[in-house]
């Protein structure tokens, strides 16, 4: 059972059961629990092959046992996302835990990975149960209708669900409308039925000022 304390921890009730989360991030625990360091960024063969060709790495543990366990990361804002069968693609810096019901591994994105300096691959997690997402500042949530394609900065994007196509786009960013801008910039556009997690601060990009 996943919940919030405040909106910077997340609280996870632990009954003999078990929960992965990104190594480094559980704050406190009571109870008996025992910790194990897992590989991360997809599991199986191909995770393993993805990371030795992308770079692509998550470092994560798996906490097993009863009682209680508190993680946090950096102080950043915690969004929890129930998934019913669906498919959750997230940046895996912003994957704080997931729960034992849910697989996770990667996906092709393209050169969007690519301009962020995080590979050719993004990291998937499906099935049923709980996730727990970060970011840097409280997160927007965003709906995107086959009426209303949604343009996003790639430094603000988070993750995303639901039956959505991604393009990649060179040229006009939003920084470069206000002469801020420098070099080459690129923008995601996301076109189809779902929802797209953004944040109010964008990480630093390697594709000129995003």
């Amino acid at each position: 059972m996943f919940r919030l304390q405040g909106s910077k921890v997340l609280a996870v009730e632990m009954t003999g059961d078990a929960v992965k989360a990104k190594n480094g991030s559980m704050v406190a625990y009571d109870g008996q629990m025992a910790f194990k360091k897992l590989s991360g960024g997809g599991e199986g063969i191909r995770g393993m092959v993805t990371r030795r060709l992308t770079g692509e790495q998550m470092t994560v543990m798996e906490v097993r046992g009863q009682g209680m366990c508190w993680f946090a990361d950096r102080a950043s804002e915690i969004n929890l996302v129930s998934l019913q069968g669906d498919t959750l693609y997230v940046e895996s810096s912003n994957l704080l835990a997931t729960d034992a019901g849910l697989r996770t591994g990667t996906s092709f994105t393209g050169l969007r990975g690519a301009t962020q300096g995080n590979g050719l691959f993004t990291t998937t997690v499906e099935g049923h149960g709980q996730a727990a997402i970060t970011s840097d500042g409280p997160a927007v949530l965003l709906r995107v209708s086959p009426q209303y394609p949604l343009t996003v900065d790639p430094g603000a994007y988070v993750a995303h669900q639901g039956n959505l196509r991604q393009s990649f786009q060179s040229g006009v960013t939003f920084r470069t409308l206000l002469g801020e801008g420098g070099g080459e910039a690129f923008q995601i556009r996301f076109e189809g039925d779902g929802l797209v997690y953004v944040q109010p601060s964008e990480r630093n990009t390697i594709a000129g000022d995003v």
